[in-house]
């Protein structure tokens, strides 16, 4: 690149970051131009519109998850929740919901180490393989729902058709926690509903109409937790609602959860295990629908336990389920070159960090044999790591491989561009997905 094109680019990128904001409908929709701006030229980026700085880097976002203390969770989470309407939020959960109940995980050490401690007896190794065969199950026979859908007929000339979103994704994520939290399954579509809710609380892009909505959504849902925690209390289950009601850790004040704190982990359960593997697994769809040579390498790989892993692996690094989470600064510090006060609240954009080319070569081709491949900040870093991951891993895989054995030749059945988004800064989670696949003989 000569040196006047290079100029004009920096040029167009100082335009795009100091013009647009990530509520931009066209940056919200396709943000990586406004991503690769921030890393270029501000790499700690002050959006007025949000009145947040967006952390664009891999390095920085390293620094703030190795120092939980500076950098809160618990501050930036919930300022960040209800923002503008938090008052009445929470007022209306304490007099329909059964109580307002922040969201214990979402905090600093030391609380923070205990409360994942007791969380973390619902994911032990055990359960998540034990889970595995019983998810598989769950998987065939949605498979098998949409396969019947596709028509009559044998063998790889038979096409069909479904919505990745809301046929597959979210209903396939729905039936998975309610067989891990041990729910009925029939009240899929309010899970749905709800999730959107819970999601749309820290998305910073819901008017007050939309709040009061959202509000009652979530307080049928804390209600209906409420419900079967009192049944676990009295009659445990082996599921994680009886896992996490009944948790204890040593002895004495602080060995088990309070009712509070387990109303907000189970919250946390239902809603964060099922709307970001459902947005994971809908980009899973979305790329095979779209690069035919990933679909092969899937094909390819199917067989090979290693090889699923580091599809997995690199899906999550393509196309994070997540956008980024918000953290703020308990003290000034420096970050990125750039002084940030007290109080700073801050974006973590984890599907930049993931897009940067100085950690990741050729960072938008898919390469499931990268070097790095775990380098990937998807499921977050440090105290504050996804508490689910190796669930969240398996699901993904067991539903990757179960598709590209029975479906193929994923094709787009809209304009790429007439894709619509869910309205929230936290994730990019597609509304709608129509595809067209040929069933496998």
């Amino acid at each position: 690149m000569d040196l006047a094109a290079s100029a004009d680019q920096a040029a167009e990128q100082r335009r795009l970051i100091e013009e647009k904001t990530l509520l931009d409908p066209v940056v919200h929709k396709q943000p990586r131009r406004f991503y690769a701006a921030m890393r270029q030229l501000d790499p700690v980026h002050y959006d007025k519109a949000l009145d947040m700085y967006l952390v664009s880097r891999w390095e920085d976002i390293q620094t703030i998850q190795r120092d939980p203390l500076t950098f809160s969770v618990n501050k930036g989470y919930h300022t960040q929740q209800a923002k503008g309407f938090a008052e009445e939020f929470q007022q209306i959960l304490r007099e329909q919901g059964g109580g307002y109940f922040p969201d214990a995980i979402m905090s600093d050490p030391p609380y923070h180490t205990r409360v994942r401690k007791l969380m973390e007896s619902a994911f032990t190794g055990h359960r998540v393989k034990e889970l595995e065969p019983r998810i598989e199950k769950v998987v065939e026979d949605l498979v098998d729902e949409i396969l019947a859908k596709a028509g009559e007929g044998e063998g790889d000339g038979v096409r069909g058709t479904m919505d990745a979103v809301t046929d597959f994704a979210q209903p396939l994520t729905i039936r998975i926690i309610c067989e891990q939290l041990g729910l009925d399954w029939s009240i899929k579509e309010k899970i749905a509903r709800w999730s959107t809710a819970v999601t749309a609380q820290i998305g910073r892009m819901q008017d007050r109409e939309e709040m009061l909505g959202h509000a009652a959504q979530i307080c049928e849902l804390q209600q209906y937790l409420i419900a079967r925690m009192r049944e676990r209390e009295a009659d445990p289950r082996e599921d994680m609602i009886s896992d996490i009601v009944h948790a204890k850790e040593g002895e004495g004040e602080g060995s088990v959860l309070t009712f509070e704190e387990a109303v907000s982990l189970i919250r946390a359960l239902l809603i964060a295990g099922n709307e970001t593997t459902a947005t994971a697994l809908s980009n899973l769809v979305f790329i095979l629908a779209t690069e035919p040579e990933v679909a092969a390498k899937l094909k390819a790989a199917v067989d090979d336990d290693r090889l699923m892993n580091r599809f997995v692996e690199e899906l999550l690094r393509i196309e994070p389920p997540v956008r980024g989470l918000s953290r703020m600064t308990t003290r000034e510090v420096e970050l990125g070159g750039k002084v940030l006060p007290e109080g700073s609240h801050l974006l973590l954009m984890y599907a930049s960090a993931n897009d940067e080319p100085e950690i990741f070569e050729n960072p938008r081709q898919f390469d499931m044999e990268r070097k790095n491949i775990m380098k990937h900040v998807s499921f977050g870093g440090g105290v504050h790591k996804c508490v689910g991951l190796a669930l969240a891993r398996m699901e993904i895989k067991v539903a990757a491989r179960a598709i590209v054995r029975r479906m193929d030749d994923f094709r787009l059945e809209i304009a790429e561009e007439d894709i619509r988004f869910l309205p929230t800064v936290a994730t990019r989670s597609m509304e709608s997905l129509p595809v067209s696949f040929r069933k496998r003989a």
